[in-house]
């Protein structure tokens, strides 16, 4: 693996990270701005623009770098040997540094202060089985579809996943680093986030181990 071709993975995980995270905490500004104080219509908002951004930004950046975008997908891959181990560094400091430019892109579009932590509580058992149950269930999505197919399923799972999971479904490291950095609707307290993170690992292994016996050939 060069370390030209690396570098420009990388930095396709970096742009397709901070276009996530821009489209998450963006929407959900704009959303609540918009919604007058209706909860579950801000939250329809947040989740149209987040599945519909995902699958626009898989089918761009997948054929660069898998367009993974989350370190627990490029972790599963790495288990799997879908992903150079040496590759993983360079793709979750892009993934968390695209991020991180991505919630200060969004707060300064939308006038916000350009890193306000956030104060938004999202703790307690029911967040974190969510998390797992998230994570596992993205995982799942990428591991049993079709290559052509995963763009849209990803975006799909995504899309109800904010509905069915009492955390509105992060299932992304990356992602909810960002989200801390934002003191709006899409945020999380910056307290809550390692237990998060460490619940969406937690679903990732154990949705790489699932598939591994359940379907050995398949791959991310």
């Amino acid at each position: 693996m060069a370390a030209a071709d690396l570098a420009r993975r990388a930095t396709a995980e970096a742009l397709g990270t901070g276009f996530l995270v821009a489209t998450v905490i963006g929407s959900g500004i704009m959303a609540e701005r918009l919604s007058g104080g209706n909860v579950a219509l801000a939250l329809l908002a947040n989740t149209i623009a987040t599945g519909a951004g995902l699958i626009a930004l898989i089918l761009a950046l997948g054929p660069i770098s898998g367009a993974h975008m989350n370190p627990a997908v490029s972790m599963a891959s790495a288990i799997d040997g879908a992903l150079e181990w040496r590759a993983l560094p360079a793709y979750v400091a892009a993934q968390v540094g695209g991020g991180v430019a991505g919630a200060v892109l969004a707060n300064v579009m939308f006038r916000e202060p350009i890193i306000s932590l956030s104060r938004h509580a999202r703790t307690g058992g029911d967040q974190w089985l969510s998390e797992v149950v998230a994570t596992f269930g993205l995982l799942m999505v990428i591991r049993g579809t079709k290559p052509a197919a995963a763009p849209f399923a990803v975006g799909a799972y995504i899309s109800a996943a904010y509905w069915f999971t009492a955390s509105t479904s992060f299932a992304n490291p990356a992602v909810t680093i960002a989200r801390a950095l934002s003191d709006t609707f899409a945020g999380i307290r910056p307290v809550d986030a390692p237990a998060f993170i460490a619940a969406q690992i937690v679903g990732a292994v154990l949705a790489t181990m699932t598939f591994r016996w359940l379907s050995p050939r398949s791959a991310p």
